[in-house]
């Protein structure tokens, strides 16, 4: 029995996906709970698993393609061996499999009925009965998708004798007679002159059967595949017709023409990168950001960095100035509750949070994302580095899950990675404060009236002005100096 699994809701409200890599090819065996593909939201990376046995009969949709919710990405032939007879008892596996199937249905959301209105548009809300929750900015759509027509060889022929006339506008390849059967993955091109039994082509045009390498290789040898007679199977033509129309031995190495460097380049905005431009703007036109600075020598600092890694408790994670950096902003906002804090527009309220969720914003291949740390406050020192490190190495490999970005309550920023001294950071959205860290460099210093070399670095802090005010901004940075400017002062005041 061949199934066709559809694309999924995630869970996330969002309507369409991308796809990013595939685990399986054509004629792979699979097993019920097996990851098949990944997937991209507007979100995050997502593995998704096939739920039934089988073997993989076609990839409906490739690397790279956008596709809509509820559209088949992949084909499972779930047959028994041998195929079971009409009219038979389905086997218990399939009744397993259907409740599968129907539990992926499920996760499809149904487009509204005929004339519904998604809430907010042209002022009229949807029916309830036809309303989802979807993401602001990110509607239903209604329009039929169209899956890509699958690549299946004709079996049979049209019967002989002359064809019946086609009403006007039909097809007109529906009242020809047939032709021989094409094998899968061959493209087909049109010759200078018509032949008796072409299907599917213009008149005075017949079909040149050749696999997408073959043509390439003929577009950079220069060879005119119409030129040329196929070897191969059904009258295909081959790597080997193509050299030898050439002229060219079968293992000479080929060599793309140079093409001219394009003057631009077109990048579509979609997945993570237009989730985060959508929320930095939202975030830059809603709350008044200012943006303090402080200049600090972090020497002593970078001494308390040596000395943790020769602890035992730190054996098993990588410390980094950010540990410490992390641990004075969490100090910092538990002496200032005020910064940790969102304002709310509809209850005309500021919410003022007694636990922190640390946000660590990481650059990635696919765009920013700014994971948090549940609770933070509330960890220790190694639990927290080891917690940073689990962070930024699941954000690197693009596996951050939607859950482990919100509820987010203030965030840092190290520019400092990139050589960078320093930044106006913008806030994440919903927060009240954003810290960003930058090189640490030698620099001279003066200490104890004495010009010296030091390790130095600079701070810069973005806030919501709606919230936190110039005086209580300036508290929190000149706290976070303190503790970075001598760690010892942490230890007093955690």
């Amino acid at each position: 029995m061949r199934r066709e699994f559809k694309l999924p809701d995630v869970g996330e409200g969002l309507t369409e996906a991308e796809i990013v890599r595939w685990h399986v090819k054509a004629g792979d065996d699979v097993k019920v709970n097996q990851i098949v593909v990944e997937i991209e939201t507007a979100k995050s990376i997502v593995e998704l698993p096939i739920p039934w046995d089988g073997v993989v009969t076609g990839l409906l949709a490739e690397e790279g393609q956008t596709v809509d919710v509820g559209v088949p990405i992949i084909a499972v032939d779930t047959a028994e061996e041998g195929g079971a007879p009409a009219g038979a008892a389905a086997p218990a596996g399939t009744e397993a499999a259907d409740r599968a199937q129907a539990l992926a249905d499920d996760m499809v959301p149904k487009p509204p009925a005929e004339g519904a209105v998604e809430p907010g548009a042209h002022g009229s809300p949807a029916p309830k009965e036809e309303r989802q929750s979807v993401l602001v900015g990110y509607g239903v759509k209604t329009g039929a998708t169209k899956r890509r027509p699958r690549k299946h060889a004709p079996t049979d022929t049209a019967p002989a004798g002359p064809a019946a006339p086609s009403p006007a506008g039909a097809s007109s390849a529906a009242a020809a007679p047939s032709a021989p059967a094409v094998s899968p993955g061959v493209e087909t091109a049109g010759r200078g002159t018509a032949e008796p039994g072409a299907t599917g082509t213009a008149p005075g045009r017949v079909a040149v059967l050749a696999k997408p390498p073959v043509r390439k290789l003929a577009k950079d040898l220069g060879v005119d595949l119409t030129t040329i007679i196929g070897t191969g199977p059904q009258g295909s033509v081959t790597r080997e017709d193509v050299h030898a129309a050439a002229g060219a031995p079968e293992t000479a190495p080929t060599t793309a023409p140079e093409l001219p460097q394009p003057l631009e380049e077109r990048i579509p905005i979609k997945g993570v990168r237009k989730m985060t431009a959508q929320a930095m703007v939202a975030s830059a036109y809603t709350a008044p950001h200012v943006t303090e600075f402080l200049q600090i020598d972090v020497t002593r600092t970078m001494e308390a960095v040596h000395r943790l890694r020769a602890l035992p408790d730190f054996a098993e994670v990588k410390v980094s100035p950010l540990l410490l950096v992390a641990k004075a902003v969490l100090t910092a906002a538990i002496r200032h509750p005020m910064i940790n804090s969102t304002w709310d527009e509809e209850a005309q309220e500021i919410v003022v949070k007694h636990y922190v969720n640390l946000g660590i914003a990481a650059a990635t291949p696919r765009g920013l994302v700014v994971p948090n740390v549940k609770n933070a406050h509330t960890l220790s020192l190694p639990d927290l580095a080891q917690h940073l490190a689990q962070l930024t190495e699941t954000a690197r490999a693009g596996r951050t899950q939607p859950a482990e970005m919100a509820g987010g309550t203030i965030t840092i920023t190290n520019v400092g990675v990139f050589g960078v001294d320093t930044g106006t950071p913008i806030l994440n959205p919903g927060e009240a404060a954003i810290l960003a860290v930058g090189q640490i460099r030698d620099m001279p210093w003066v200490v104890a009236g004495e010009l010296a070399v030091r390790k130095v670095t600079t701070l810069s802090l973005s806030f919501d002005h709606r919230i936190v005010d110039g005086e209580l901004g300036s508290l929190f940075l000149r706290d976070v100096g303190a503790m970075l400017e001598d760690p010892l002062t942490m230890l007093a005041w955690s």
